[in-house]
């Protein structure tokens, strides 16, 4: 079944979870979560912190890959994306553990979690409730409430900016008022642009999602904000429009996947290029000989650019275009881009299992 995009009582009868309204609420939620973070609760102190690790999965783990790429070069600390129920063996006294999950039931974050406390660690959980914010209260360690009621892959705006004003307030990151202001405002600019009710005539991510048809998405970003919005995108792919997809970040795929784009391999595939103009220069230039081997083996190519001028806003701005994209591509293939079948089953048959 095909949906018109442009019949907006169709998108909605074929989104009963309203996944579109809570993209298009993302500015408030950018706004309510940094709220959040800076009211954060039992903070430990930070001052002779030598790392930083954050643990979370899915929905929940993107919001450290957002910590990573923003603040590399500008933290005077390495920070860790942990996506696994063990915590790495340098994690002690001087590391940070943030203990990220929506709904405070994710089994991994769980278990890191305990086994940060029972270490010593410096520990703040990020959570809408659930096992974990009953134990970081019994266990008296930072915690960040945000609100719940979402999808985890629907609350990236409140765990993200609720883990930058977590660590505003702990002193790790300096302020970030005036860039978490630009981010709202390039976001509630770009939800007018991209909503339901903008035709596909005048809204970019209608026609990406008319464009793919059935065509299988590859998403390329720059290492750095670039390649974590990529990330993403695969993940909303997966996840809203029930497709296959894959993501990669520039240099590195000019080093091996180049090579796989040869004869007529592209054929099924689209090819997406999240761009921004903060790229580094020597990666900047890679993009177009790269996007043409891709067209020479038979795939279609996008460039689709951030707006803002800080990092974070760029970020945003690809995130929630990539959120409306996957959305729409869901409705238009008569998917309800809310459920979960396949999660819900596998989940099924691990506590069947007893794992």
């Amino acid at each position: 079944m095909t949906v018109d995009l442009d019949d907006v009582q169709a998108l909605r009868a074929g989104d009963p979870g309203d996944m579109l309204g809570a993209i298009s609420a993302m500015p408030e939620h950018a706004r309510s979560g940094y709220e959040s973070g800076l009211a954060a609760t039992g903070l430990p102190s930070l001052e002779d912190v030598t790392s930083v690790t954050y643990c979370g999965m899915g929905g929940s783990g993107i919001a450290g890959d957002v910590l990573r790429a923003l603040f590399r070069e500008r933290l005077g600390v390495p920070v860790d994306v942990n996506r696994s129920p063990e915590l790495p063996e340098h994690c002690g006294p001087h590391t940070l553990v943030i203990a990220c999950s929506y709904s405070g039931n994710t089994s991994e974050t769980l278990e890191t979690f305990e086994e940060a406390v029972s270490r010593g660690c410096r520990t703040v959980a990020i959570t809408s409730g659930g096992a974990l914010a009953v134990r970081a209260g019994e266990r008296a360690t930072g915690l960040t409430r945000v609100p719940g009621g979402f999808l985890p892959r629907a609350a990236f705006a409140y765990l993200s900016f609720g883990m930058l004003g977590t660590l505003e307030a702990a002193g790790l990151l300096p302020p970030l008022a005036s860039d978490v202001r630009e981010a709202a405002s390039e976001l509630d600019t770009l939800v007018g642009r991209l909503g339901a009710a903008t035709p596909r005539a005048d809204n970019p991510a209608k026609q990406l999602a008319w464009s793919l048809g059935d065509r299988r998405p590859v998403v390329w970003g720059a290492e750095g904000i670039g390649s974590v919005a990529a990330a993403r995108w695969k993940a909303q792919f997966n996840e809203n429009a029930e497709v296959p997809a894959w993501w990669s970040s520039l240099p590195e795929l000019d080093h091996n996947e180049v090579v796989g784009w040869s004869d007529d391999e592209g054929v099924p595939w689209f090819v997406i290029g999240l761009r921004h103009p903060g790229e580094h220069v020597g990666v900047a230039v890679r993009f177009g000989p790269s996007l043409e081997i891709a067209r020479a083996a038979g795939a279609v190519t996008e460039e689709v650019w951030a707006a803002g001028h800080a990092p974070l806003a760029r970020l945003c701005s690809l995130v929630v275009t990539g959120d409306f994209t996957s959305t729409y591509l869901a409705l238009r293939r008569g998917v309800d881009p809310s459920a979960m079948a396949a999660i819900d089953h596998l989940k099924a048959v691990l506590a069947e299992a007893g794992a």
